[in-house]
């Protein structure tokens, strides 16, 4: 009897191991699943944060050459106002050149009659003696 208990004994415990083994496998299975899962999410999480980082950088160069544009704009309007100054400071200093000129021969003009004037005044008092 004492053999048949320890052999009950022996099975039982064989049959608890055996259970015990197919635990561990089962959970061991679960947790390569879950790992498996994970190592999924996680790759598309880093393909998704991938795509985002290169939408924000097309979006980045997308903005500088739309600032370019603009500050090259804003250069090519400073440079046409600064022209166009030029152009009206030129224009400006003809028309004085040209005024200058005109008051200078009508003064001189004015000298010239005033001399005349004086100068005929002069011969008429002189004819007069």
């Amino acid at each position: 009897m004492k053999k048949v208990f320890l052999a009950v004994l022996a099975l039982s415990m064989t049959a608890s191991v055996l259970t015990s083994c197919k635990e561990v496998e089962k959970k061991a299975e679960d947790a390569a699943e879950a790992t498996e899962s994970a190592l999924e999410e996680a790759g598309d999480n880093l393909k998704e944060a991938g795509d985002d980082l290169k939408e924000a950088g097309e979006n980045a160069m997308d903005k500088a050459k739309e600032v370019g544009e603009e500050m090259k704009e804003g250069a090519e309007s400073a440079m046409d106002s600064i022209k166009k100054a030029g152009e009206n400071l030129k224009e400006g200093a003809e028309k004085m050149g040209a005024d200058a000129k005109d008051a200078m021969t009508k003064a001189g003009d004015e000298v010239k009659d005033a001399a005349n004037k004086v100068a005929k005044e002069v011969e008429e008092a002189t004819d007069d003696h």
